[in-house]
């Protein structure tokens, strides 16, 4: 689902991790749907995608334009376009917190299992501070991000690259030695625990996360009814050759 990204906020994570709020659970839960993307900016709303027309759709102080062409209006859809740039604006910050709390769950979640594994108190120590940066940088990011452009594939993948590569080896690194050191003590069954033990950190912390990140349903459900009103209201628009208006799909 690519409606309104910047509002369902593709978080990006570890490479091993869910997106605390994502496009797809919010497409599942809410049965919504777009081929659009959305940039929003303090004098209009800009919806755009490559196929099929109207390319670009814009919402600017009480204007409607499809294509750079101008959309002539009555007063119900005057009515109804600034009320669509009302309830997206106000939709905005309610994902925005939503998508802090998941970054919190994800960071504390992180932090308990790599308490978990055992590692050193110095190794331990680095990876919550490392961890700690990426938290704030990441939520830096949400609060400063207009676009959904901003969380597409590739720039989602290198920051969950950038966080893989900064992090797991901490753990890698600290758990090694320690298998190392126990290996010759002539403790193979402890190496071989601490090797299961990190293993375990990519194959066994997905799902962990994902039963946390449950406790955020409700929240998720709570868009839907907000959803379902911007599809209404941009029922009886249409772009500047008369089609209707499909930002975003709202059924089963």
């Amino acid at each position: 689902m690519r409606v309104l990204r910047y509002l369902l906020i593709l978080l990006p994570g570890l490479a091993v991790l869910p997106s605390p709020v994502r496009a797809q659970d919010l497409a599942a839960t809410c049965h919504a749907s777009s081929s659009y993307d959305i940039t929003l900016t303090p004098d209009r709303l800009q919806f755009d995608r490559a196929a099929p027309a109207p390319l670009q759709v814009t919402m600017a102080a009480g204007v409607l334009r499809t294509d750079g062409a101008t959309v002539p209006l009555d007063a119900e859809g005057r009515d109804r376009l600034a009320l669509f740039e009302r309830d997206v604006r106000a939709l905005a910050p309610r994902v925005r917190a939503l998508a802090q709390q998941g970054v919190d769950i994800v960071v504390q979640g992180l932090r308990a299992d790599a308490a978990g594994l055992g590692l050193s108190a110095d190794a331990q120590a680095d990876f919550d501070h490392r961890l700690a940066n990426h938290a704030r940088e990441l939520k830096q990011r949400i609060a400063a991000s207009r676009s959904s452009r901003d969380w597409q594939g590739d720039a989602a993948n290198q920051y969950a690259n950038q966080m893989a590569a900064d992090l797991l080896p901490v753990v890698a690194t600290d758990l090694g030695q320690q298998a190392l050191n126990a290996a010759l003590a002539g403790d193979m069954q402890a190496a071989a625990a601490l090797r299961d033990r990190a293993a375990s950190m990519a194959t066994d912390l997905q799902p962990r996360l994902r039963r946390r990140l449950q406790v955020l349903r409700p929240q998720v459900e709570a868009l839907c009814p907000a959803i379902t009103r911007l599809a209404e209201l941009q029922q009886g628009l249409r772009d500047a050759r008369g089609r209707p208006l499909e930002l975003l799909h709202v059924g089963s």
